[in-house]
């Protein structure tokens, strides 16, 4: 009966995806895509910040998942799993580097506007 309440006022044009695992995994994966500043659905002004220690969390999340789960799952669920925690973790190794190269360029702006005192 609950549920029934809560899908009150739903439209029928927009149906709820099963809650699968791979449903779970997927939906972690594009959080911390957001996070990591990699899904932008608008313009490039409107680009979403980088939230790195959100990101680690979330990645370490789906990597305690793998460890709970562990000699649970199908093949095609621990593909999914792994397939995930590999591609984030290199992708928040990019956006560590990328931050770095970002925070380096701004100091030597910021030192060049100083220029030699006189």
């Amino acid at each position: 009966m609950a549920l029934r309440h809560y899908n009150r006022g739903m439209s029928d044009s927009y149906p709820i995806p099963p809650a699968t695992f791979e449903f779970l995994v997927l939906s972690l994966k594009m959080q911390v895509e957001m996070q990591l500043g990699l899904l932008n659905f608008g313009e490039e002004k409107d680009a979403p910040e980088t939230n790195l220690p959100v990101a680690r969390h979330s990645i370490d999340v789906l990597a305690m998942i793998q460890d709970k789960t562990k000699g649970n799952l199908s093949m095609d669920e621990q593909r999914l799993l792994e397939n995930s925690l590999t591609e984030l973790r290199f992708r928040y190794v990019q956006a560590i580097e990328a931050q770095g190269k970002a925070k380096a360029s701004a100091e030597a702006v910021e030192a060049g506007s100083e220029g030699p005192s006189a």
